[in-house]
């Protein structure tokens, strides 16, 4: 075992002492950029040295209200000082009033509270299945879930076992039998797919780590007709792209769609702890019994609290309209730079996948330059990059963070 200095005998204001203290004691899962945090308010971080980062990824949507917004960081403190978990085993006072709040303000009947986004997607499966024997009558052990492909819904066996990333399935077989995927965005391929055995159809509105892909007009729609055709339910996954992300509330209000069940994550939590969600019609949630699905932490105290916090801020509808605005122009921005270093800009909102021209190559180095400049973005996919900054940010931020990008794409090209 490495033995390390004492913090008194080291510089903690250098980031290489936490590097090489996650380097040695972390789990080697993920591979972030070498930037320490140690501070972070609205739009920005700081590191441990004390230089100040912009983050354009602000949590993969987690952080859509920012770090430490003050009505959410209050909300925290108040519960804290009350009460923050009973288990399910008793009921509180915050957990019907937040199940109340967030179905009325997704238009929703009924909310199933748990913790993780991957937690509220193996939920949603769950009760997908238990549905589709209890209610449209498919034989045991024989429902279906048609899935798309790219997806990306977490990272749980069941999960993992319709993704079609190697990257995420390599070594972790036998996977869990029951899905069947198709292509994304391709209707008559869902159609060829939906047989009697089909309980739900599972997709993201807008695929967020496929690279911000936005479906074909009329996509959504057809894929709901498609499913009330054949007594299918539709299960959203806007963990990514709901809660005001793209400049409505829900992705799919873009066109005019409803879901069956939305899973609801990232910024349900508000940047503070993991909240997520299932919610939808009552006749789906409601096949669900005592015993038959739980979460120690789910629906507790604290994060309800928290999530009531974010259904206000989401509420008045100014949290939308500055995606929608702010969104307008940080694509109409990106848009400047195809040609220059950028093959195509997709997305909605504030949300935008920047595909790298094959000049530039891959999107790590460019990430790595823009943290040394001060704007923190990741790439996916080896060639792009994600902008998906807080909803907070403002329109000369936005600008800086264009302006940087152009500046790190010229110096590539030469």
């Amino acid at each position: 075992m490495t033995a390390q200095p004492a913090t008194d005998q080291v510089d903690t204001r250098d980031p290489g002492y936490f590097l090489g203290l996650d380097d040695t004691w972390c789990a080697h899962n993920y591979h972030p950029l070498p930037v320490v945090v140690a501070s972070a308010e609205g739009a920005w971080v700081t590191d441990v040295a004390g230089h100040r980062y912009l983050d354009m990824l602000a949590g993969y949507s987690a952080l859509n209200f920012g770090h430490r917004h003050p009505d959410l960081i209050a909300a925290t403190i108040e519960q804290l000082g009350r009460v923050t978990l009973t288990s399910r085993a008793f009921h509180h006072d915050q957990l019907g009033l937040f199940c109340q709040e967030l179905a009325e303000l997704t238009g929703t009947d009924m909310v199933l509270p748990m913790n993780s986004g991957a937690e509220a997607v193996e939920s949603a499966i769950k009760v997908a299945r238990k549905w589709a024997y209890r209610v449209k009558g498919v034989p045991e052990n024989r429902a279906q879930i048609i899935t798309a492909g790219g997806n990306f819904h977490g990272r749980t066996i069941s999960i993992v076992s319709f993704s079609d990333d190697p990257v995420a399935t390599a070594d972790y077989g036998p996977f869990t039998p029951g899905f069947v995927a198709v292509k994304y965005g391709d209707a008559e391929a869902l159609q060829s797919a939906i047989s009697a055995d089909t309980a739900a159809v599972l997709l993201e509105p807008i695929q967020g780590e496929a690279g911000v892909l936005v479906p074909p007009p009329g996509y959504l729609a057809e894929v709901r007709r498609l499913c009330d055709e054949h007594d299918v339910l539709l299960i959203a996954d806007e963990i990514q792209s709901g809660l005001g992300r793209t400049g409505e509330l829900l992705a799919l209000d873009h066109d005019g769609v409803r879901a069956d069940l939305y899973t609801l994550g990232k910024a349900l939590g508000g940047g503070i702890l993991p909240v997520s969600a299932v919610v939808g019609r009552r006749d789906v949630l409601g096949v669900l019994t005592p015993g038959s699905h739980g979460s120690t932490f789910g629906g507790n105290p604290l994060s309800c609290a928290v999530g009531r916090a974010v259904v206000a801020l989401l509420r008045t509808g100014e949290m939308q309209q500055r995606a929608r605005e702010l969104g307008a122009h940080l694509h109409a921005r990106l848009g400047e730079l195809v040609g220059h270093g950028v093959a195509e800009v997709r997305g909605r909102g504030l949300w935008a996948g920047v595909e790298l021209s094959p000049e530039i190559g891959l999107g790590r180095p460019v990430s790595e330059e823009l943290a040394r400049r001060g704007v923190l973005v990741k790439e996916t996919h080896d060639t792009t990059l994600r902008f998906a900054p807080p909803l907070v940010i403002t329109r000369d931020e936005v600008d800086t963070a264009v302006d940087t990008l152009a500046a790190v794409l010229q110096e590539i090209r030469g």
